[in-house]
């Protein structure tokens, strides 16, 4: 799973400084298109995911990873931003779409994708449309990493016993939650760290995408009555006990094997963590697309995440960085991907390993659904620091959500004020 980006804190730039304290400035490309590319990610559980892709892209593209895995947000991001003032600077790294990547961009410190991504539309190995979440003032940066849609899972032992399908409007989701909480089950997974802002994204662009595109842009104020309104439905869910202990410590997937709750709302990556839980795709777990709160929508809004890979500019390595880059897009290498790591492969010439995913796959990029920015993604990173920190602090206490809503708006008045 993602971790959010939290604000740099002096320990971890330290840590990054002592890393980097030998090293010189930039280095020139040294136009190598094969061999070993020092690959950095912020997703250090993943580590065994992408060593196993070695085989398949050593004789595919003749280039093996050597990764290096952080797992401190904080540590990771100033490892990152300081290399690039070195001969050091990343020829593969992970990092986020959305503001925190057009900054990077800004400051030309990422080099182009364009001709990349040109190939990969042509070849219908990507859609176009995912395209725009890594264009910046029309030229491309970066390439997907992976693709992940949030969805609903759901324990189907829990359903089955309870006697309710998937439902298909959200009225009969609502009807879902009060039978389990009638009956001693708790509907919802929820946490008050980290993953804080699922339920709001999904009520807000449930209701209305316009208005949760506004948020994004700063045309919609968090404090606005439609907000206000979103929020005390939540409340309203939370006061009848529809959502799980915050501050459980138990994984979320074993969380949901052992019923301490009926769904998690998560991104389509979390089939791994439930096959690795010991639940079983399509026995023991399913998933289902979470209708609109507006049943009045044309098209059903469902929340997409695309996690970039991204190569410096002034890397030593950025011909094979590149390299790479163009080789992951290709159908061999996310049927790799799809398999070695359980996901959703955003090539749709890639074969799936998981008839689940596969499926969800289909269905969403179809007729009937409207794929939006995840919201960690889609809201800069000042606003987004202040508005998880709030959201868990609601979580974890339930109450009026105005004063809440207020600390997010205040942030977020400073920074529209620092881009006029």
């Amino acid at each position: 799973m993602r971790s959010p980006r939290i604000p740099l804190t002096i320990a971890a730039a330290a840590a990054a400084s002592l890393v980097l304290a030998s090293c010189g400035g930039g280095a020139e490309d040294d136009g190598a298109t094969t061999g070993t590319l020092d690959f950095y990610t912020n997703k250090a559980a993943w580590e065994p995911d992408f060593d196993e892709l070695n085989a398949t892209s050593e004789s595919g593209a003749d280039i093996t990873l050597d990764t290096t895995g952080y797992s401190d947000a904080a540590q990771y991001d100033a490892f990152i931003k300081q290399s690039f003032r070195t001969d050091k600077s990343p020829g593969l790294f992970t990092w986020q779409t959305g503001p925190s990547l057009n900054e990077l961009v800004d400051e030309d410190l990422i080099a182009q994708t364009t001709d990349i991504w040109t190939k990969a539309v042509d070849e219908g190995w990507v859609s176009p449309d995912l395209r725009d979440s890594y264009t910046i003032d029309g030229e491309q940066y970066c390439v997907p990493m992976n693709i992940a849609y949030w969805v609903m899972y759901y324990n189907k032992a829990i359903f089955d016993e309870q006697g309710i399908a998937e439902p298909t409007t959200w009225a009969e989701l609502d009807a879902a939650a009060a039978q389990l909480a009638d009956a001693g089950i708790t509907p919802y997974y929820q946490t008050s760290t980290l993953f804080t802002f699922q339920w709001f994204q999904q009520l807000v662009a449930g209701t209305d995408p316009e208005l949760y595109a506004g948020l994004a842009t700063g045309e919609v104020k968090y404090t606005d009555p439609e907000i206000v309104d979103i929020m005390n439905t939540w409340l309203d869910q939370e006061e009848a006990g529809w959502f799980s202990d915050a501050g459980s410590t138990v994984d979320p997937a074993v969380g949901l094997k052992q019923g301490d709750y009926a769904m998690i709302n998560f991104g389509s990556f979390f089939n791994g963590s439930l096959d690795g839980a010991g639940m079983v795709s399509g026995e023991d777990y399913d998933m289902f697309v979470i209708p609109a709160v507006n049943e009045g929508l044309e098209k059903t809004p469902v929340a997409v995440e695309s996690g970039p890979l991204c190569v410096a500019e002034n890397s030593s390595q950025k011909s094979l960085g590149l390299a790479y880059s163009e080789w992951w897009m290709s159908p061999e290498a996310q049927t790799a991907w799809s398999s070695a790591r359980g996901d959703v492969a955003f090539n749709p010439q890639a074969t799936v390993a998981d008839p689940m995913l596969e499926e969800l796959g289909t269905t969403v990029t179809g007729d009937g659904y409207e794929l939006y920015d995840r919201y960690y993604e889609a809201t800069p990173t000042p606003i987004l620091t202040v508005a998880l920190e709030q959201f868990g602090a609601f979580i974890a206490n339930p109450s009026d959500p105005l004063p809440f809503l207020e600390t997010i708006q205040a942030e977020a008045d400073d920074y529209w004020a620092d881009q006029e």
